[in-house]
């Protein structure tokens, strides 16, 4: 599906938007209170590393303009901002009377402006990377998703032996990861660590399976202390397809649990948000796995699941 020509030049004005909004910021900080009839902050460099943050998001909305359905990560967090910076007017205003209402009229082109433009490009980007439901009407024989004894099979390791092989001789329990760069995801490999040594002391091996290339993934793992495990690169996803995991949906995707998990995993846990790498849309998931078999499954329902590893392994 071609981005719609109209995407472009709106998410790129935006980002201008923001340049220059917070350019003025930096370079004039007391000028915004000036025109509010509001006294001046004691500490303007604060307003000043708040106009720097305004104006990289500007460069951001730059340089995703070009592809918004691979880049959509971007405006997501943008959107994300401009929802919750009335949320916190509100909260200024209605309930702890601290800023006037004229402080309000900075929503209309920094945030409310915005979200109708926002909304469509990331509903843009769902339908360009959402799986194909339907096979080809022309096609009368359409692919269909490897079985798992298949997958099982032709999954290697980074050992070289291949996932069925380390399944026969013990249980594994199998985490299909997002793409690395997803704060749920970092927030996996972080729970996974500390599982570790329950699930290694009852004969359980961990094994990860992400969707790009081993070095990438590697060096992703190790931040985690978990480079040594067992993993699969997958970018063709036959292993995720083989145990029934989908493509995310808008709600499980960008719905409100996943924004209030953002603020949990991402700001105060510090996960924070890395670069795309995988596919975004694809769901995660937990099995554990022996001789062929499939014992438990943890099926995410909502990207910002937080699933309970030893309890997948059952032995929590």
């Amino acid at each position: 599906m071609p981005q719609p020509r109209w995407m472009m030049p709106v998410l790129r004005l935006a980002g201008v938007y923001n340049l220059l909004w917070g350019a003025w910021c930096i370079l004039f900080p007391a000028h915004f209170w000036r025109l509010m009839a509001l006294p001046e902050p004691n500490y303007p460099f604060l307003w000043q590393c708040i106009g720097m943050i305004v104006g990289v998001y500007g460069l951001g909305y730059w340089l995703a303009a070009r592809d918004i359905a691979r880049h959509w990560p971007i405006v997501l967090v943008g959107l994300l901002g401009k929802v919750f910076g009335p949320l916190g007017f509100v909260q200024a205003h209605v309930i702890d009377g601290a800023v006037p209402l004229r402080f309000g009229l900075t929503l209309l082109t920094n945030d409310l402006l915005w979200w109708v433009p926002f909304f469509l490009m990331l509903r843009h980007a769902y339908r360009v990377n959402e799986p194909r439901r339907l096979a080809s009407l022309l096609d009368a024989s359409p692919p269909q998703p490897p079985e798992l004894a298949q997958a099982l099979t032709r999954a290697t390791l980074n050992t070289g032996e291949t996932l069925d092989a380390l399944a026969s001789r013990t249980p594994v329990l199998v985490v299909c990861l997002r793409h690395l760069g997803c704060t749920f995801c970092r927030e996996a490999l972080a729970d996974l660590a500390s599982a570790r040594p329950s699930l290694e002391s009852r004969g359980i091996t961990p094994c990860l399976v992400h969707m790009v290339a081993d070095d990438h993934a590697e060096n992703a793992f190790r931040r985690y202390h978990l480079a040594d495990l067992p993993r699969v690169s997958d970018p063709q996803k036959h292993l995720y397809s083989a145990l029934h995991l989908s493509k995310g949906s808008p709600a499980a995707l960008f719905g409100p649990l996943c924004a209030l998990r953002f603020l949990s995993a991402g700001l105060l846990r510090r996960h924070g948000v890395g670069t795309l790498a995988g596919d975004g849309f694809q769901m995660p998931g937990a099995f554990l796995i022996h001789r062929g078999r499939v014992l438990r499954a943890f099926r995410h329902q909502s990207a910002a699941d937080r699933p309970d590893f030893c309890r997948v392994a059952g032995i929590a």
